[in-house]
């Protein structure tokens, strides 16, 4: 059996490069995928301490945190269609202005 800390080490590093993600990227896809990957790392974090503690709490949250993961990515790619739609691009330092 794999030892408690290294899901928990996994899941630090998930969440990491997930923040690394959305603060280096430009692209907002990529920054949804990173937001992705972060909340990933979350729900791995759950599942190993609800291992450890033999309760079942973790796994709710994560079913909970998967269904709004889930709406997260349609409206975001909604969204970002509608954006490339109007403005031919999904640049983040290109999209600053809201109005129109």
């Amino acid at each position: 059996m794999v030892p408690f800390e290294y899901y928990v080490a996994l899941s630090g590093l998930l969440m990491v490069l997930g923040f690394i993600g959305v603060i280096i990227r430009k692209n907002i896809i990529a920054m949804l995928l990173s937001t992705e990957l972060m909340l990933n790392a979350v729900n791995i974090a759950f599942v190993a301490f609800d291992m450890k503690l033999h309760d079942v709490v973790g796994q709710v949250f994560v079913f909970f945190i998967l269904t709004i993961a889930a709406a997260e990515a349609a409206i975001g790619l909604g969204l970002i269609m509608a954006i490339y739609r109007m403005k031919k691009d999904v640049d983040v330092e290109k999209l600053t202005e809201l109005k129109g």
